[in-house]
């Protein structure tokens, strides 16, 4: 950086300007009058215009009597250039009177910056010292330049150069401009490590945040080089590493290099693994009188034989030191002993409780949250003002906090309080902005092209409330959404959630019909712990279905008031038809015996749904999740499992249970190869009297197995002559097996990963609607079912037929996915090995979006 000065204006206020305070002088020779008689009030102050007189006089302190010797004088004339007050200070003797010649600091009159571009004016006058309506200090004004180039160094640019400007203006005044030169910014063009056996670059590449540049990096800012960040990314290695059984761990350095070459810097991380760890025995040792340390073992996540974990080694001496305190010994300290074999490779741990100092909170202060009401915060910490002090519970409150995503840095200290036992809590926040504005946009070849513009608010007015508005239009699916969720309900930690949607989807090359869905879902959420949470739910919604009138008007009985009479061919083939035929006059469009067929006709079940209306689904539910990955966005470890169940009948014009359960476990294989264990299964339950609408059964396609079409799963209605509609049905199972793997050859800050994959799964035991009476529409046993082969024949089922074999259908396939700056893509090609008689086929499945 390359830091210049100007001043326009007079020579002589160059003069002064360079040799500020290393000018200041002694002129009078002060050793010719006897100095020590010399009293403050004695001082004459000249040249003063703003400063008062005895302003300056008293940073001249006098010895005993009140008299001022020549120490007092120099402490004096260094006491005020270091106000920064003065340009130029004299001291000098005249009449036998100590004289004090100051020259004043202009005042600035106002400060303006020239030439940023990517920092706004605010943010930079935020971070200098140097203000309106203060004094001039040339030294601040360095110091200003300074931390502007800074600041600029922090988002990338090195290149910056800043240049102050001081300006005079009339009655001692100046103006302050910072001229700046912003520069392009500085990314990181390599990032290498040195020392890592277990694991790969690539891998590490994936725990550390910073990235190497590539041509989308302009999407992100992952690649510009930030010392911090580098400094954070030494911690994520070291942490990955102690969670991964490495106790010995170091990051011995983090490397940089600028290559003026490649104009972008060189990062190399040193790692000296050491060895990997097994956990040989969990041991307990208490020192408290009656205090049995084995009553904590239910607490540990340690276990034996498993790899060494310095993560869950935390949680579990949180969770003893807790629970140590709710059992009455709120001063307990559990404290962790590892002692390792370095033959075996194991290492024994030992929680050691002991009776830590009987230290209370005395007060806890925030700090910061200017937006944040402070019941928000305080609402987070399991103690409050007056309880035991207990270092666990503090450490909570702190993760609480960060993962608010309301601040921007959440740290949390102690001062000594009011006596030797007590102790304050100092909170300091800084609030950053928690409000979205997203327009979306997304195709895939289920749902087609999707917009969607949505608003929400983390942190509604303040009061850590969470609030939605969404609108969704695209070729085949629109809406719109509210949501609403308080956190605390009734100061308690459970959620409470409230969503209002109106969904429509319209019809498509997979289904004929259309539905229409107004709903309202209050919901209520509990943490049972970390990683286990439980949902309750109620739900309300009206759906109705769309249909053209040209695939829904058969009709074979003349006295139904809602639809004309028109026949199908096999009831025309009867003598009944025949003669309604002939009483009505009655003509076949096709002319070749198809009748109502003509111009196609929706299933049976779909137009029986179509004339019965809006339906209203009143249902209670709950979910079940269990959650242990490694990452929620790109998991490599872990298992995620989810399990819910909803009943409907609490009200409304339906009643069923329905039971879902799906399960994904992912572990890392070798050579950054992660296998992926999905299986899911369903089954709906009829309750009381009631039958199944079609509408409520499962619909299934590549959501169970790839290769297949949405909805292309599962019983279906074989009427060649209409739009056979695929059923549903009310029970189904898949399961599949999944590799991922990365592309070696390709950077990995381009985000793309292989898969392969093999799926089986089945859907069957439809239950809807089979006839419709009131259309004559109801099938006779042995019937014949119509068919397209030669002869064509319309068959003399009158009601539904339809093809529910229980077939297992099985798919494999590649995938290519890709984490990109546009959002999360995926594209796959898979080939089904079997399949059912009707099932649909789509081999290639697209899906994505973005937010810009």
């Amino acid at each position: 950086m390359n830091v210049g000065m100007r001043v326009r204006g007079s020579l002589l206020a160059a003069l002064v300007m360079f040799a500020m305070p290393a000018a200041v002088t002694l002129v009078a020779a002060l050793g010719s009058s006897p100095v020590h008689a010399q009293t403050v009030s004695s001082i004459q102050v000249e040249g003063n215009r703003r400063v008062e007189v005895e302003t300056i006089r008293s940073y001249f302190k006098p010895g005993p009597g009140g008299h001022l010797d020549q120490a007092h004088i120099d402490d004096g004339l260094k006491a005020l250039i270091e106000t920064g007050l003065f340009q130029d200070v004299r001291i000098s003797q005249a009449g036998g009177r100590l004289i004090v010649t100051v020259v004043e600091n202009p005042v600035i009159g106002r400060i303006a910056f020239e030439g940023n571009k990517k920092i706004k004016d605010e943010q930079l006058s935020s971070e200098i010292q140097s203000k309106p309506r203060g004094t001039l200090s040339r030294p601040m004004v360095q110091s200003d330049a300074q931390r502007i180039a800074e600041i600029y160094r922090r988002s990338g640019r090195y290149d910056v150069r800043i240049n102050p400007e001081i300006i005079e203006q009339p009655n001692n005044r100046v103006d302050l401009i910072f001229t700046i030169t912003e520069g392009a910014k500085t990314g990181v063009k390599s990032v290498e490590f040195i020392g890592n056996n277990a694991y790969s670059s690539y891998r590490l590449k994936d725990i550390i945040k910073t990235h190497e540049s590539n041509l989308l990096s302009f999407l992100g800012g992952g690649d510009v080089y930030d010392p911090d960040r580098v400094e954070a990314d030494r911690d994520l290695i070291r942490r990955y590493y102690l969670k991964h059984g490495f106790a010995d761990v170091q990051v011995v350095a983090a490397l940089t290099e600028y290559d003026p070459e490649r104009k972008g810097f060189l990062v190399t991380f040193k790692i000296d693994e050491g060895q990997q760890y097994r956990v040989a025995s969990v041991n307990f040792q208490s020192s408290i009188a009656n205090f049995d340390g084995n009553a904590l073992r239910s607490y540990s996540r340690v276990n034996v034989g498993s790899l060494y974990n310095a993560e869950l080694l935390e949680k579990s001496v949180e969770e003893m030191q807790i629970e140590a305190s709710r059992r009455g010994y709120a001063f307990a300290i559990v404290r962790p002993r590892g002692d390792r074999n370095f033959e075996a490779h194991t290492v024994t741990i030992t929680f050691a409780i002991d009776e830590g100092p009987r230290t209370y909170i005395e007060r806890i202060n925030l700090r910061g949250n200017t937006r944040t009401r402070d019941y928000v915060i305080r609402r987070e910490f399991d103690v409050s003002e007056g309880d035991a002090y207990n270092r666990a519970l503090v450490d909570r409150a702190e993760r609480r906090l960060k993962n608010l995503d309301f601040f921007k840095s959440v740290k949390i200290t102690t001062e000594p309080g009011s006596s030797s036992d007590r102790v304050i809590l100092i909170v300091d926040l800084e609030e950053k902005s928690t409000g979205d504005f997203s327009v979306s946009g997304g195709y895939s070849t289920t749902d087609g092209a999707l917009a969607e513009v949505s608003i929400s608010e983390r942190n509604f007015l303040g009061r850590g409330l969470f609030a939605k508005a969404s609108v969704t239009y695209g070729q085949y699916a629109r809406g719109y959404s509210l949501s609403f969720v308080e956190p605390y309900l009734l100061d308690y930690r459970v959620a409470l959630g409230l969503d209002l949607f109106q969904r429509q989807q319209l019809a498509n090359q997979y289904i004929s019909y259309g539905t229409s869905t107004l709903g309202f879902s209050p919901r209520l959420g509990f943490a049972l712990r970390e990683d286990l949470s439980l949902q309750l739910r109620y739900s309300i919604y009206q759906q109705k279905i769309t249909l053209p009138f040209a695939l829904a008007n058969c009709n074979n009985n003349p006295t139904y008031p809602f639809l004309p009479f028109d026949p199908t061919p096999a009831f025309a083939n009867t003598p009944t038809g025949q003669a309604l035929i002939a009483a009505n006059g009655t003509v076949d469009p096709s002319g070749i015996g198809l009748w109502c067929f003509s111009d196609g006709e929706a299933s049976l079940p779909v137009r029986k749904e179509l004339a019965s209306g809006s339906t209203i689904t009143s249902a209670i539910g709950y979910s079940l999740n269990y959650n242990t990955l490694d990452n929620n966005k790109n998991p490599t470890d872990g298992l995620l499992i989810d399990f819910r169940q909803d009943f409907a009948g609490v009200g409304g014009d339906v009643s069923y249970l329905k039971t879902a359960f799906d399960a994904k476990y992912y572990t890392p294989l070798v050579a950054d190869i992660v296998g992926l264990i999905h299986v899911q299964g369903g089954i709906l339950n009829q309750i009381g009297n009631n039958g199944l609408r079609m509408l409520d059964q499962f619909q299934m396609g590549p959501n169970l197995v790839r290769g297949f079409a949405p909805n292309g799963i599962g019983p279906r209605d074989i009427n060649p002559f209409g739009t056979m509609d695929a059923l549903g049905g009310t029970k189904y199972w898949g399961a599949s097996y999944e590799l991922q793997m990365p592309f070696w050859f390709l950077p990995k800050e381009v985000g793309l990963k292989g898969a392969v994959y093999a799926d089986a799964g089945s859907l069957w035991d439809y239950q809807g609607p089979t006839n419709w009476a009131l259309t004559g529409e109801v099938n006779v046993p042995g019937c014949v079912p119509p068919r397209t082969v030669i002869p064509i024949n319309a068959g003399t089922c009158l009601g539904l037929q339809y093809n529910g074999a229980n077939v297992i259908r099985s798919a494999v396939g590649v995938g290519l996915i890709w984490a990109s700056p546009f959002g999360p893509l995926r594209f796959d090609y898979a080939i089904p090995i079997t399949k059912g008689a009707n099932d649909r086929v789509q081999q290639f499945k697209f899906g994505g979006g973005t937010s810009f």
